[in-house]
Protein backbone atom coordinates (compact mmCIF):
# COMPACT_ATOMS: atom_id res chain seq x y z
CA UNK A 1 0.00 0.00 0.00
CA UNK A 2 1.20 3.00 -0.82
CA UNK A 3 0.76 6.62 1.33
CA UNK A 4 0.95 9.52 0.14
CA UNK A 5 0.72 13.10 2.51
CA UNK A 6 -0.35 15.74 1.50
CA UNK A 7 -1.57 19.62 2.72
CA UNK A 8 -4.25 21.97 2.21
CA UNK A 9 -4.44 25.36 3.17
CA UNK A 10 -7.57 27.06 3.67
CA UNK A 11 -7.97 30.37 5.24
CA UNK A 12 -4.45 30.11 5.78
CA UNK A 13 -4.59 27.20 8.21
CA UNK A 14 -2.81 24.30 7.24
CA UNK A 15 -4.74 20.84 7.10
CA UNK A 16 -3.34 17.76 6.63
CA UNK A 17 -4.58 14.66 5.52
CA UNK A 18 -2.95 11.20 4.42
CA UNK A 19 -4.18 9.02 1.64
CA UNK A 20 -3.87 5.93 1.02
CA UNK A 21 -5.36 2.37 -0.55
CA UNK A 22 -7.79 0.30 1.47
CA UNK A 23 -6.11 -2.70 1.90
CA UNK A 24 -9.14 -5.02 0.35
CA UNK A 25 -10.33 -3.43 -2.61
CA UNK A 26 -7.55 -0.86 -3.21
CA UNK A 27 -10.12 2.19 -2.90
CA UNK A 28 -8.38 5.29 -1.90
CA UNK A 29 -8.91 6.50 1.51
CA UNK A 30 -8.53 9.77 2.67
CA UNK A 31 -8.39 10.24 6.26
CA UNK A 32 -7.90 14.22 8.28
CA UNK A 33 -5.22 15.10 10.58
CA UNK A 34 -7.24 17.95 11.52
CA UNK A 35 -8.29 18.54 15.00
CA UNK A 36 -11.34 17.07 16.62
CA UNK A 37 -14.47 20.25 17.16
CA UNK A 38 -14.26 22.05 20.11
CA UNK A 39 -16.91 21.59 22.53
CA UNK A 40 -19.43 24.46 22.18
CA UNK A 41 -21.03 25.93 25.14
CA UNK A 42 -23.62 28.27 23.23
CA UNK A 43 -25.35 25.42 22.49
CA UNK A 44 -24.55 22.92 25.24
CA UNK A 45 -25.33 24.80 28.36
CA UNK A 46 -29.56 24.69 28.47
CA UNK A 47 -31.19 27.98 28.96
CA UNK A 48 -32.20 26.59 32.51
CA UNK A 49 -29.06 26.11 33.51
CA UNK A 50 -28.14 29.77 32.64
CA UNK A 51 -31.09 31.29 34.24
CA UNK A 52 -29.78 28.99 37.37
CA UNK A 53 -26.87 30.94 37.65
CA UNK A 54 -28.64 34.60 37.56
CA UNK A 55 -27.77 35.39 33.72
CA UNK A 56 -30.34 35.70 30.65
CA UNK A 57 -30.08 33.53 27.83
CA UNK A 58 -31.34 36.47 25.99
CA UNK A 59 -28.44 38.22 26.48
CA UNK A 60 -25.92 35.15 24.76
CA UNK A 61 -23.10 36.47 22.65
CA UNK A 62 -20.76 34.63 20.48
CA UNK A 63 -17.31 34.73 20.46
CA UNK A 64 -15.82 38.16 21.43
CA UNK A 65 -18.03 40.82 20.32
CA UNK A 66 -19.89 38.98 18.56
CA UNK A 67 -17.37 37.75 16.55
CA UNK A 68 -15.76 34.13 16.46
CA UNK A 69 -12.23 33.71 17.47
CA UNK A 70 -10.08 31.01 15.80
CA UNK A 71 -9.41 28.21 17.97
CA UNK A 72 -12.23 28.83 20.94
CA UNK A 73 -16.01 27.99 21.54
CA UNK A 74 -16.85 31.18 23.50
CA UNK A 75 -20.30 32.12 24.80
CA UNK A 76 -21.32 35.05 27.47
CA UNK A 77 -24.35 36.24 29.04
CA UNK A 78 -24.62 39.21 31.19
CA UNK A 79 -26.30 39.14 34.60
CA UNK A 80 -28.30 42.28 34.36
CA UNK A 81 -25.96 45.73 35.08
CA UNK A 82 -23.73 43.66 37.26
CA UNK A 83 -21.36 40.97 36.09
CA UNK A 84 -21.46 38.81 33.02
CA UNK A 85 -20.77 35.57 33.04
CA UNK A 86 -18.55 33.26 30.00
CA UNK A 87 -17.35 29.87 29.16
CA UNK A 88 -14.57 29.32 26.89
CA UNK A 89 -13.54 26.08 25.08
CA UNK A 90 -9.95 25.73 23.34
CA UNK A 91 -7.65 22.73 22.58
CA UNK A 92 -4.49 24.49 24.71
CA UNK A 93 -3.96 23.57 27.71
CA UNK A 94 -3.46 24.67 31.82
CA UNK A 95 0.23 24.95 31.56
CA UNK A 96 0.37 27.29 28.42
CA UNK A 97 -2.32 29.39 30.26
CA UNK A 98 -0.14 29.23 33.31
CA UNK A 99 2.68 30.29 31.37
CA UNK A 100 1.06 33.59 29.99
CA UNK A 101 2.50 36.78 30.91
CA UNK A 102 -0.19 38.88 32.97
CA UNK A 103 -2.59 35.56 34.30
CA UNK A 104 -1.23 35.45 38.23
CA UNK A 105 -2.53 33.90 41.67
CA UNK A 106 -2.93 30.38 39.56
CA UNK A 107 -4.38 27.39 42.98
CA UNK A 108 -6.05 24.31 42.90
CA UNK A 109 -9.92 24.72 42.96
CA UNK A 110 -11.87 21.92 43.26
CA UNK A 111 -16.03 22.77 41.90
CA UNK A 112 -18.81 20.58 41.33
CA UNK A 113 -16.23 17.29 42.38
CA UNK A 114 -14.02 18.59 39.65
CA UNK A 115 -10.13 19.82 40.00
CA UNK A 116 -9.79 23.09 38.20
CA UNK A 117 -7.09 26.00 38.27
CA UNK A 118 -8.35 29.44 39.48
CA UNK A 119 -6.36 32.79 38.24
CA UNK A 120 -6.82 36.37 37.83
CA UNK A 121 -5.91 38.55 35.44
CA UNK A 122 -3.31 41.38 36.22
CA UNK A 123 -4.11 44.82 35.91
CA UNK A 124 -7.30 47.28 36.52
CA UNK A 125 -9.81 44.59 36.65
CA UNK A 126 -7.71 42.31 38.54
CA UNK A 127 -10.47 42.50 41.52
CA UNK A 128 -13.44 42.65 39.07
CA UNK A 129 -12.63 39.73 37.34
CA UNK A 130 -12.23 35.53 37.83
CA UNK A 131 -11.14 32.64 35.79
CA UNK A 132 -11.07 28.81 36.65
CA UNK A 133 -10.08 26.68 33.90
CA UNK A 134 -11.37 22.78 33.90
CA UNK A 135 -8.91 20.03 32.05
CA UNK A 136 -10.83 18.30 29.45
CA UNK A 137 -9.45 15.56 26.68
CA UNK A 138 -9.80 18.65 24.01
CA UNK A 139 -7.90 21.04 26.14
CA UNK A 140 -9.43 23.24 28.84
CA UNK A 141 -12.73 24.38 29.38
CA UNK A 142 -13.11 28.03 31.59
CA UNK A 143 -15.39 29.82 32.99
CA UNK A 144 -14.96 33.61 33.59
CA UNK A 145 -16.71 35.54 35.76
CA UNK A 146 -16.50 39.58 35.43
CA UNK A 147 -17.55 42.64 37.39
CA UNK A 148 -18.56 45.72 35.69
CA UNK A 149 -16.20 48.38 36.59
CA UNK A 150 -18.77 50.96 37.12
CA UNK A 151 -20.27 49.57 40.47
CA UNK A 152 -19.53 50.91 43.68
CA UNK A 153 -17.21 48.44 45.58
CA UNK A 154 -20.40 47.36 48.26
CA UNK A 155 -21.96 46.09 45.34
CA UNK A 156 -19.75 43.84 44.13
CA UNK A 157 -19.49 40.27 44.61
CA UNK A 158 -16.19 38.45 45.03
CA UNK A 159 -16.29 36.88 41.51
CA UNK A 160 -14.55 34.10 42.46
CA UNK A 161 -17.35 33.52 45.00
CA UNK A 162 -19.14 33.87 42.20
CA UNK A 163 -17.37 31.09 39.79
CA UNK A 164 -17.56 28.77 42.61
CA UNK A 165 -21.66 29.29 42.32
CA UNK A 166 -21.60 28.92 38.56
CA UNK A 167 -18.95 26.05 38.20
CA UNK A 168 -21.45 23.50 40.57
CA UNK A 169 -23.89 23.96 37.90
CA UNK A 170 -22.50 24.40 34.57
CA UNK A 171 -19.60 21.93 35.73
CA UNK A 172 -21.42 18.98 35.70
CA UNK A 173 -22.22 19.83 32.10
CA UNK A 174 -18.31 20.45 30.31
CA UNK A 175 -16.85 17.45 28.60
CA UNK A 176 -14.29 15.50 30.45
Amino acid sequence: MRRVLSSLVIGGVVVGAVVGCDAESGTPVATSSAPAPLWDPCSEIPDDAIRAVGVDPATEELGIGGVHQSGWEICRWRGGDKYSVAVFSTARTVSEFEQKPGQVDFRDVTIADRTGRQFKVEGASMDLRCDVLFPAQQGVVQISIMNRASLEPEELEDPCVYAQRVGEVFVPLFPS
